[in-house]
């Protein structure tokens, strides 16, 4: 028995416990823009545009980051990830009120973009380790990363509250300058103590190498694209500014009630999805199922999620505006839509992993994130105009329409020989 699965436990503990201060302070400023920015009078699509660059950085940054951290280490990008965080918080604070409403929109969306780029080193930096660091067989890599998954998921969720919480009770700038300072904490201890398991990285690694040749990788990468697509359609604003439309009369206090509200469903919906998502190997049976057959499986739970978007869709038609039963219908088939969402994506979330090798795994997970990034993008863009042109209807129309793509991408992928869960 050598040392290094205890060092390799210890890393991935540290590895994940960053990731959570992270995101943890990414749930709570996306809630905190939201919301703040929609009160002083921003329409969708001006809200969508808030968080454009964010994506688009955030495409840009996978593209990189796998070289990145193949030529200088994975812990260079996580502590990069995290320092630009706080870069970005504290800039935000000095968003001036009085500034006219074209230069706060660009104003935001640069920091916004700064803060893409942190958030995608960070979480390219945690996904790889997995890879790196999980134990073989006993489906010990699909735990790992669902468990990594899941809880951060989980702890964004709690950030969704915690923005909300925030912005009621202390305001704008109290709120992200206070998360500035505990996340320059973490940052600060994680230097100090972070345990050796991680690769330092290689001086011979090649820009060039990013672009993966392998069918499977590619597919899957095209898969994301669609499915964090249809998720962000509704996600990013349309459902967030309609639950607002119900829930605030317009009054101060009426904003802050909604607020609580909001930040608690969207709080509450992540963390159940961060849940199933730690438990999909269980959920998929993975210890004692070949790859070949999670694979088999992943068309069969992308096309039951394409389901329910298309049911609210036909509600929301049947409705013609907000109605209580409408409401109480969008949440019960967003709390499904979690659910099937999260098994989907932590299968999404194995499977590249099962498919790419040690040697290019921060390059492939790059690439990778970098099709989640460009989905992101697409449904932010969706959700401001699909939510402004036709209401809920077209918005979940379209995310429907969009997990019907991710079904036909994932049914072309083949098992790949000696892959194991």
């Amino acid at each position: 028995m050598t040392t290094t699965r205890p060092e390799g436990l210890s890393a991935y503990v540290a590895v994940t416990a960053a990731y959570w201060a992270f995101m943890l302070t990414d749930g709570a400023l996306r809630m905190l823009v939201l919301l703040h920015f929609h009160t002083l009078g921003f329409s969708p699509v001006q809200l969508a545009y808030l968080f454009v660059l964010y994506e688009i950085a955030g495409m840009a940054t996978n593209l990189c980051a796998g070289w990145l951290a193949a030529r200088f280490g994975l812990t260079s990008t996580l502590y990069a990830g995290l320092g630009l965080q706080v870069a970005a918080l504290l800039a935000l604070a000095q968003l001036d009120p009085s500034w006219a409403m074209g230069v706060s929109v660009v104003f935001v969306m640069l920091v916004q973009g700064a803060s893409g780029v942190a958030k995608d080193l960070a979480k390219m930096s945690s996904k790889s380790a997995v890879k790196l660091l999980a134990p073989a067989g006993d489906a010990g890599l699909f735990r790992w990363v669902a468990l990594l998954t899941g809880s951060k998921n989980m702890v964004k969720g709690v950030g969704f509250l915690l923005g909300a919480a925030l912005l009621a009770a202390v305001g704008f700038v109290g709120a992200v300058l206070g998360m500035a300072a505990v996340l320059a904490v973490i940052l600060i201890a994680v230097l100090m103590f972070m345990p050796a398991g991680l690769p330092k990285g290689r001086k011979d690694a090649k820009f060039t190498e990013v672009l993966s040749k392998s069918p499977n990788i590619n597919l899957l990468s095209a898969a994301r694209v669609v499915l964090f697509g249809a998720r962000d359609v509704w996600f990013v604003v349309g459902i967030p500014i309609y639950f607002y439309a119900i829930l605030s009369d317009g009054t101060p206090q009426g904003n802050r009630t909604a607020f609580f509200l909001i930040g608690t469903f969207m709080a509450v919906w992540i963390i159940l999805y961060g849940l199933v998502q730690a438990n999909a190997p269980r959920i998929l049976r993975a210890k004692s199922r070949p790859t070949s057959e999670l694979i088999a499986a992943a068309r069969g739970w992308a096309l039951a999620l394409a389901v329910v978007p298309a049911i609210l869709a036909v509600a929301a038609l049947v409705a013609n505006g907000p109605q209580n039963w409408l409401t109480l219908c969008v949440v019960a088939g967003l709390l499904v839509f979690g659910a099937l969402f999260a098994v989907n994506s932590a299968l999404h979330s194995f499977l590249i992993l099962s498919f790419t090798k040690a040697e290019r795994v921060t390059l492939d997970v790059g690439f990778y994130y970098m099709a989640n990034a460009a989905g992101r993008l697409i449904g932010t863009l969706a959700s401001g105009l699909s939510f402004q042109v036709g209401g809920l209807p077209l918005m979940l129309g379209i995310a429907s329409g969009m997990v019907a793509l991710s079904v036909v991408a994932v049914s072309f992928l083949t098992p790949q020989e000696g892959h194991t869960a």
